[in-house]
């Protein structure tokens, strides 16, 4: 019986596919509301920024960007969501050009903190997606996992060389 001897590409790229699934994936900016912004709908339904939300697939780590004029956003409970109303917001911004990172899995509620404007339908629920497969980050905080995503991109970058040098040479 024969033995058929691999080529270095057919070895390589399993391989390479199995260590750039290790590497961390990029973030995403959206823009709520896309060219309409942040703003009360003109549309005839109150579920314009959550029909809009809908429509796109969030990560960890992702940021949401209000565009806006004379207005605000206040990220909030899903109480005070529901109620529209906030005395005490998570966050607030009115700066007219607010980023917002999403930090976490699960639900993220924001408001407009102008009075009647979240009643008129200027609200929206983000519903942020688990990582696929990732443990639960460390409880040191962000700077610890991006030393060691580094780190692990530095390793895997000299076994991919040293595969490449050995196949190759």
């Amino acid at each position: 019986m024969a033995f058929i001897k691999p080529s270095p590409l057919s070895l390589l790229t399993p391989l390479l596919f199995i260590l750039s699934s290790l590497l961390p994936a990029h973030s995403v900016e959206f823009e709520v509301g896309d060219k309409d912004g942040w703003r009360i709908p003109s549309s005839k339904t109150d579920d314009f920024y959550n029909e809009w939300a809908s429509k796109q697939r969030f990560q960890v780590n992702d940021t949401v960007r209000f565009v806006y004029k004379k207005d605000s956003v206040l990220v909030v409970n899903d109480t005070e969501y529901r109620k529209c109303h906030s005395v005490q917001p998570i966050f607030f911004s009115n700066n007219g050009d607010t980023e917002y990172t999403l930090d976490r899995p699960g639900l993220f509620y924001f408001i407009s903190g102008v009075s009647g404007h979240c009643e008129r339908g200027q609200k929206m629920i983000v519903k942020v997606l688990e990582p696929h497969g990732e443990p639960s980050p460390p409880a040191g905080g962000s700077g610890a996992s991006k030393a060691g995503m580094i780190g692990a991109s530095l390793i895997v970058s000299q076994i991919v060389i040293a595969l490449l040098g050995f196949f190759f040479s």
